[in-house]
């Protein structure tokens, strides 16, 4: 029985970049290999089906008709071989990618989670939500994969961005003036707590606890209501607040920062998911 020539996944993964990308030089950058690499397998390609697949001139790169027969049966193969790689990894053999994730940040995620569940249906997706100590705790358990989370400066994320806070009062029922001064805060060890109370020992105001919420929308809608100044991530402010800030003897709070963190070795999934909060989320790559 004659044996048919066998596509390679690096040769349609070569295909693909130069059909996407409509140029060798930007295709050889995004599979990381040489130009001339990606040519040999190209070619290679053309010699096994007997036929051109691409017309190339000086200026671009155009699929013949029967490189985009081609084109449709690559992207399949290479998305099969993934899928394959991931169902029988070690890692996802349980089919459960483990994520934590900021409170404020569960639902705005959901849409981004959908999309990556319908691209790997074979995939669970346990996500936890919470605050700062309850995620990192679980980090250093060992039981997320991925984790989003809101920090102070300090251990090298995969990747963040800074989170700015403000200062809030009520603007009907303003508290800061009070003595002592009332603070909505979260339970102990939640983040900006320690951050406000320092403050204000600094600056010499007496301050009680009048509010504590694990939850960061209460906060919020406390602090609005006039049970207390509080520190929050700028997009938490509502519109019953009132920003304080040098003026007012409050300094600017800028040493948190929204961070990524990925268990490591990473695999593809994890890569894949990764890549897509960070361009969600706006971050930089360290």
């Amino acid at each position: 029985m004659n044996r048919q020539p066998m596509f390679t996944p690096q040769q349609l993964l070569s295909f693909v970049a130069v059909c996407e990308t409509a140029s060798f030089t930007r295709a050889a950058e995004r599979v990381h290999l040489s130009q001339s690499t990606v040519s040999q397998q190209v070619r290679r390609l053309e010699e096994m089906v007997g036929k051109a697949l691409l017309e190339r001139t000086s200026h671009q790169v155009v699929l013949t008709e029967e490189g985009e027969k081609l084109l449709g049966y690559a992207r399949r193969i290479i998305a099969l071989n993934g899928e394959a790689h991931d169902v029988l990894s070690d890692k996802w053999r349980d089919g459960v990618m483990r994520l934590g994730v900021p409170e404020d940040f569960a639902a705005p995620t959901a849409g981004l989670l959908a999309q990556f569940s319908r691209e790997h249906p074979q995939l669970r997706l346990d996500v936890m939500s919470g605050m700062y100590v309850d995620l990192h705790r679980a980090w250093q358990r060992e039981e997320l994969d991925i984790m989003l989370i809101k920090q102070p400066g300090g251990e090298r994320p995969l990747a963040s961005r800074l989170e700015p806070l403000l200062w809030l009062d009520s603007a009907e029922h303003p508290c800061f003036e009070q003595t002592p001064v009332p603070l909505v805060v979260f339970p102990q060890l939640g983040l900006y707590r320690e951050e406000m109370c320092q403050t204000l020992d600094t600056l010499g105001r007496s301050w009680r606890i009048s509010y504590s919420s694990a939850s960061l929308v209460a906060l919020a809608s406390a602090s609005a209501a006039g049970l207390g100044l509080t520190l929050l991530p700028a997009s938490c402010r509502l519109p019953g607040h009132r920003v304080l800030d040098e003026s007012d003897g409050l300094p600017p709070v800028n040493h948190f920062e929204l961070a990524l963190f990925c268990r490591l070795p990473q695999d593809a999934l994890q890569q894949s998911l990764a890549a897509a909060l960070v361009e969600f989320c706006h971050l930089t790559w360290q």
